[in-house]
Parts: C-alpha cells; sequence; structure tokens
C-alpha cells in the first residue's frame, strides 16, 4: 500500500487543466447568459410600462396646456 500520493502524469495533468478550461468557460456562458436574462427582463418590464408612461406624459401635458390657459385668460380677462 501507498500512503503517499501517486504522481500526476503529464497525460493526466493535461487531461484535468481541459476539464478545468471548460469547466470556466462553462461558468463564463452561464454568467453571460443570466446577465442577458436580466437585460431581457428589464426590456420586458420597460414593454410593458411603456403605454403607462404615455397616458401619465399626456395628462401632465393637459394639465400644463390647462394652467398656461388659465393664465392666459386670467390676464387678459377683466
Amino acid at each position: 500500500m501507498a500512503d503517499a500520493a501517486t504522481p500526476l502524469t503529464p497525460d493526466l495533468e493535461e487531461q484535468l487543466g481541459r476539464i478545468r478550461r471548460a469547466r470556466e468557460e462553462s461558468e463564463k456562458f452561464v454568467a453571460e447568459q443570466r446577465k442577458l436574462m436580466a437585460e431581457a427582463m428589464k426590456l420586458e418590464r420597460d414593454r410593458m410600462l411603456a403605454p403607462w408612461q404615455i397616458a401619465l406624459s399626456g395628462m401632465a401635458a393637459g394639465a400644463a396646456l390647462f394652467g398656461a390657459g388659465a393664465a392666459f385668460i386670467k390676464i387678459l380677462g377683466p
């Protein structure tokens, strides 16, 4: 029985290196996919909120025009 760890052969070291590189590439790929999915979720949220943004902007513009019209009438009125 050998208590000492057996030395790694060059072939085994090469295989372990390839496995490590493949694992790192896989982790990078997963991280990139998560980033892209987060961006897609943000775009989906923005797309869903766009009609509300247009409606609220229109109401704000209408209120501003109404206020400007009221001020104009007050200046020109009696």
